[in-house]
């Protein structure tokens, strides 16, 4: 062991002052994955100044505390320890101070939280470049010990509560005979001082602010319990400015007094002195040492002396605690009983260099080492602070290590006592047995296992064979000849006496170890190959044309699959270690089995069997005899030969002769006796063929599963086929259910290999989706109906298929020309080309014709796409919302769209749009972004239109049928989206429409930034009916609404209007077709279009709208003013006034001149429209106008003006 320094430096903070005692304190670490593990330890140092420094192990300083104004002469600190059962008392953690004349005691919870604080705040501080920290505040309690000369060591025992006896012997001892005992035992914190007068003194201090029981009696602590909190300001130094460091050095903090704490009672030796104290792990018992080189053994209870130990001058002490092994004891005992435990005294005794091991309480000695005179014994006595009974829940009892430090050379050796040596019986062939095994366990690197013979007992002779067997360096002969030579022993004894068990276990062992070595030399490439050809013929036909019937998808699998992944090599450098081979291996009853085990891989182990086979380098036929012969039945070889072939896919498709050895083997191990019932007949299921077909519709390996169930299908073939000739000499072909079995097992392993192929498509780069999904035939007939659907729409949408080129596949499929159709079109730079999709997805739905129809494939790929957007909705839009059906669109609704779609609405309505709109803080309220919220509400119009259109229609199309192929007819799971949906209640339309109304309503808010409240628009029973189940009936407005809800309504349809270009054409349509729901007057919205077309320049769409207004007279009032606004921007504002113009001007009347002058051409967004279009307009003006008109003789001169401005040259 190489021991190196981590950390040195100069901890000294004041001048003068020195080290006197140093503890380290592991922490535990509050990670799941590191439960029971130290996460730092922390370096607590007294000083000779007083004060209590706190470390990291690097050095830096975490708090510093100035409890006396003394030297500390001793830390030790008490930890949590698993109570054995349950009458043991739970101890807290402390950590204890000890001072001269004084005791401080700071609870262990406390303690740990301040300390985790302080390291975080100091990691921040220093991340931050600062160098002060808040750190918290801490608690701790203090005792002035009375009564003592000197104290040289303590130690905290703990709470303790005395019996009823003790009460009242405490009493009558000094109360007197008449003393009463009032209540029951209190509880107290039990302390032991070593020193002088007296040697040893005991101390209890009472616990909780009850006054003691014998409050009256002498000697009694009347006082309470004095408990301090540590301040920023007194108890946290080293963290300071440096403007605040001389003030602080300048006044030392405030330091508490102690509250007095008298001895109880002690062990009165005025010559002896004690030097230290060591408490034992169940805290019964503690060692102390003196001056006089003698170790005492007290009895921490009693307070009693009840041993003692000379010649041990300068001594170190330490404790083993021992558990007893399960199965030691006796079988008739409950298990419910608590265990055993042992305690050892450690002695160390450096002038005679010798380190002893003593049984506790009157025990012998166990052992004795001769050791070097200058080592140091190690043991802490504590262990991870911060545990509780909570956090060690399931944890095993530890045992504190003791350890002894040789400074000469470096060594560091732990003590370790068996259990055993605890035990009376002195000359017990078990302890000389667990010595020998000790031994041999040592040996076993030298390979020197002889002393395996001289174990007398068959349990420990028995565990060292396991253990030789198991190791990993002992050769195969090497145990092969120790096994035979244990069994040889044992035959030679008297029967009787033989452990049968252990005479069993050797012979088994024996033949395992015998085959594997049978089976390598089988392997070895010493063998010729003529023989090995001569041996792996096929005893089949017709697999040639399987084969060639799925050699394109299965070249076009093994393409897919040959990309470079990351994988973790296996250690191929030799063959299987042969504790494997016998870790898996087992005789029952005379037979050879594999141990069957939840979490066992048998690949390895059929690898060492068949794969020399399988890739032609082993004898085929002498691996077989030599496999029956072991005794292994023809069904496990059978599991491990389809192990071995399905799990190294990518293997097996690199050798072109697998196939044709696999062919051999199946064939071998079916004439095996035992593998195929004699009374089989073809007309029911073999179990051996059973066997092989439930290993390929389970296995994830497409490809292997395939041709594995195509050579089994023809080697049972042909075995029905020659078992009918011998039964019916005549030339009929025949026919089993064993065959039919095999053809529905073919085709399903067909599509699975197609849609594996299908699914094995790369991502395009930057998109999501994750890994490959690896499908198998039991996976997707436990998916349901729909789980061939769902992972072609998974696909789809990771390949990022937009639904026209999906529509396009779909209706091209079959046809010779889909393939050139979209050959040229790639969907994106990095994708994979559209002509490979379109070719694997032909291939797909042509063995999926029902699973993968239109309707089934556009509702799942619609919900895959609105899952996906559901997930990032800032990245990813929601498409194909055209193509889905009625009730998938309710589910999309009510699953997905109406929770964002009612916070999209309330916030709209709480904040006005024009302000949401571009507001990230409000955004993050909807979960969305600007764009993102327009998209997600223009997506949410289509939805409900799509309701809409789908309830309206449902009479006229009939549901589409929910089924699947007749080979996966019998596939049960989860219900599927279309068998959901087809079972939805049909939505109301009306509340559909409702919906619609205020979804278009929220769309051109944001498209048009409208200062707009959208609920305000409706009364109560329209608010009321928002954001419910569209198939529930509600209470919906109708009848005549309210005049003031109505002209809200009419200004927002002219905002609207306000906001159209020639580019947005659908939205006077949308207009037209909500002012009939909202009960605005269509009449008076048209001629606002009308004036909008017009005032934007657009004469000829002006026109064809003016044709549905009623009211002809209103409109041709507002066309008055725009045509005049127009002739005003032509003389009167337009840059190149002519003087014709004005002249013309001049010629007008007064009257018009000054009607001119009041307009204002900047309303005009197109006013340089031409004259021709203005002539056109004034003339449509007079034929609207009536003559008895107000404004009729205004009209005409300004149609006057316009002519003559038009004739101008």
């Amino acid at each position: 062991m190489t021991l190196s320094v981590t950390w040195s430096g100069t901890l000294s903070a004041e001048e003068g002052e020195c080290i006197c005692s140093v503890i380290c304190i592991p922490l535990a670490s509050q990670k799941r994955s590191s439960t029971g593990r130290p996460d730092w330890t922390c370096v607590v140092v007294g000083f000779s100044s007083g004060y209590v420094r706190f470390y990291t192990e690097s050095g830096v300083l975490l708090l510093a505390q100035l409890l006396h104004e003394d030297p500390v002469l001793q830390l030790k600190c008490r930890t949590y320890e698993i109570p054995r059962h349950s009458g043991v008392t739970e101890q807290h953690e402390e950590l204890s101070i000890l001072y001269p004349a004084a005791l401080v005691t700071i609870d262990g919870f406390s303690l740990f939280q301040s300390l985790r604080a302080c390291r975080n705040q100091v990691a921040r501080a220093a991340a931050a470049g600062s160098d002060v920290i808040q750190p918290p505040p801490l608690a701790y309690k203090k005792w002035g010990l009375q009564d003592m000369d000197t104290i040289t060591d303590h130690s905290s025992i703990g709470i303790t509560t005395l019996s009823v006896f003790d009460q009242m012997k405490n009493a009558s001892m000094l109360g007197g005979f008449h003393a009463s005992v009032k209540g029951s035992p209190p509880a107290m914190s039990q302390y032991i001082t070593v020193g002088g007068g007296p040697y040893t003194g005991f101390y209890y201090a009472i616990e909780g602010s009850s006054q003691p029981l014998l409050s009256h009696v002498a000697l009694a602590v009347a006082s309470k319990l004095t408990s301090a909190l540590f301040s920023a300001a007194s108890g946290w130094l080293g963290w300071k400015s440096k403007n605040e460091e001389e003030s602080v050095q300048k006044q030392k903090p405030k330091v508490e007094p102690a509250t007095a704490l008298p001895v109880r009672f002690g062990l009165p030796d005025s010559r002896r002195h004690g030097e230290s104290i060591c408490l034992s792990p169940c805290n019964t018992m503690a060692g102390v040492t003196d001056d006089f080189g003698r170790v005492t053994l007290l009895d921490v209870a009693r307070g009693i002396a009840i041993r003692m130990w000379k010649g041990y001058r300068d001594a170190q002490l330490g404790w083993v605690q021992v558990s007893e092994a399960r199965g030691e004891r006796d079988l008739a005992t409950s298990p419910s009983m608590p265990r055993r435990h042992a305690q050892f005294l450690v002695i160390y005794a450096p002038r005679r260099g010798i380190l002893e091991v003593w049984g506790t309480q009157h025990g012998p000695r166990v052992g004795a080492f001769t050791v070097g005179k200058h080592c140091r014994l190690l043991y802490a006595g504590h262990r991870l602070m911060g545990v509780n009974s909570v956090t060690s829940q399931g944890w095993q009892i530890h045992t504190q290590q003791v350890c002894l430090f040789d400074p000469v050379n470096g060594a560091l050796r732990a003590v370790t006592i068996p259990f055993h040596l605890a035990l009376s019986d002195k000359k017990s062939e078990r302890a000389k047995d667990m010595h020998l095994l000790r031994r041999l366990t040592t040996l076993l690197r030298s390979r020197e296992v002889d002393v395996l013979l001289d174990i007398k007992h068959p349990a420990i002779k028995k565990q060292a064979l396991e253990s030789l067997l198991s190791n990993k360096n002992a050769p195969v002969s090497c145990l092969t000849n120790v096994t035979r030579a244990l069994l040889a022993s044992l035959k030679e004894q008297d029967p009787e006496a033989v452990d049968e068990s252990l005479l069993q276990f050797c012979s088994s062992q024996l033949k395992l170890l015998q085959l594997y070595t049978d089976v390598q030399l089988l392997h070895t490439p010493d063998t010729s190959p003529t023989e090995l050809l001569l041996s792996i013929q096929p005893s089949f036909s017709g697999i040639e044309e399987d084969l060639a019937r799925v050699g394109p998808v299965l070249q076009r699998y093994t393409e897919m699959n040959s990309r470079p992944c990351v994988s973790f090599a296996q250690d191929s450098s030799g063959p299987l270690p042969v504790r494997t081979f016998l870790s898996q291996l087992e005789w029952v009853n005379g037979e050879l089995r594999v141990i069957k085990q939840p979490d066992t891989d048998w690949t390895q182990l059929g690898s060492f069997l068949f794969w020399g086979c399988l890739s032609g380098q082993s004898p085929l036929q002498r691996v077989c005899e030599t496999l029956q012969e072991s005794g292994i039945s023809p069904q496990q070889l059978l599991s491990l030969l389809l192990s071995v072939w399905l799990n190294k896919e990518k293997d097996v498709l690199k050798y072109s002769d697998a196939v044709s050895h696999l062919g051999t083997l199946l064939s071998t191990l079916s004439s095996m006796k035992g593998a195929v019932d004699e009374s089989w007949d073809g007309q029911c299921v073999s179990p051996w063929w059973q066997q092989v077909r439930t290993a390929c519709v389970q296995s994830e390996s497409a490809a292997a599963a395939l041709l594995a169930a195509l050579v089994a299908h023809r080697v049972a073939k042909n075995a029905i086929t020659r078992l009918g000739e011998s039964k019916f000499q005549e030339e009929w072909e025949c026919v089993s259910l064993e065959l039919e079995q095999w053809v529905v097992c073919i085709k399903q392993l067909e599509d699975v290999l197609a849609l594996q192929t299908l699914l094995c498509l790369p991502s395009p780069q930057g998109s999501t989706g994750g890994a490959v999904t690896r499908c198998s035939v039991k996976t997707l007939l436990e998916s349901g109906r729909g789980g061939v659907a769902d992972c072609v729409s998974k696909l789809i949408f990771r390949q990022g298929v937009s639904p026209d080129l999906l529509r396009d596949i779909l209706q091209r499929r079959g046809e010779n020309d889909s393939l050139s159709y979209v050959c040229v079109l790639c969907l994106t730079e990095a994708s994979v080309c559209v002509c490979v999709v379109l070719e694997l997805l032909e291939c797909v739905c042509q063995r999926f014709p029902d699973s993968l129809s239109p309707d089934v494939l556009f509702a799942h790929c619609s919900w895959e796409n609105v899952v996906q957007w559901n997930k990032d909705p800032e990245v990813k839009t929601i498409n194909n919302l055209k193509a889905v059906l009625k009730s998938v669109s309710a589910m999309m609704w009510q699953t997905f769209i109406v929770k964002r779609f009612s916070a999209a609405a309330f916030l709209m309505e709480k904040v006005c749009i024009s302000v949401y709109s571009g507001s990230s803080s409000l955004c993050a309220d909807v979960g969305m972004g600007d764009a993102a919220v327009r998209s997600f509400l223009s997506s949410s119009v289509q939805l409900l239109q799509a309701l809409m259109e789908a309830d309206s229609a449902v009479e006229q199309v009939s549901a589409p049928d929910v089924c699947v192929e007749e080979v996966w007819g019998g596939a049960e799971g989860p219900v599927s989206i279309m068998e959901l949906a087809l079972d939805q209640r049909s939505v109301h339309y009306p509340l559909v429409q409702h919906h619609c109304v205020l979804a278009s309503l929220l769309h051109a808010a944001m498209t048009f930034s409208l200062r707009l409240k959208p609920l305000s628009l409706f009364d109560s029973k329209g608010k009321n009916a928002f954001f419910r189940d569209l198939s529930s009936i509600q209470l919906l407005p109708s009848g005549d609404m309210d005049h003031n809800l109505v002209a809200v309504r009419q200004e927002v349809s002219h905002s609207n209007g306000v906001k159209h270009s020639s580019t947005e054409d659908m939205w006077p349509s949308v207009c037209m077709e909500l002012s009939s729901i909202l009960q605005v007057n269509t009449d008076i919205l048209r001629r606002h279009l009308v004036c909008e077309l017009y005032n934007q320049g657009l004469d000829l769409r002006a026109e064809e709208v003016m044709m549905e207004v009623q009211d002809k007279d209103v409109l041709g009032s507002q066309l008055l003013v725009l045509t005049g606004q127009r002739l005003a921007f032509s003389l009167l504002h337009s840059q190149s006034q002519t003087k014709p113009n004005m002249e013309l001007l001049a010629r007008l009347p007064p009257t018009l001149c000054t009607w001119l002058k009041a307009m204002d051409p900047s309303e005009l967004r197109c006013p340089s429209a031409p004259l021709s279009q203005s002539s056109r307009l004034i003339n449509k003006v007079i034929e609207m106008l009536p003559e008895n008109h107000g404004q009729y003789s205004l009209a005409l001169h300004l149609l006057e003006a316009v002519d003559s401005l038009h004739e101008e040259p």
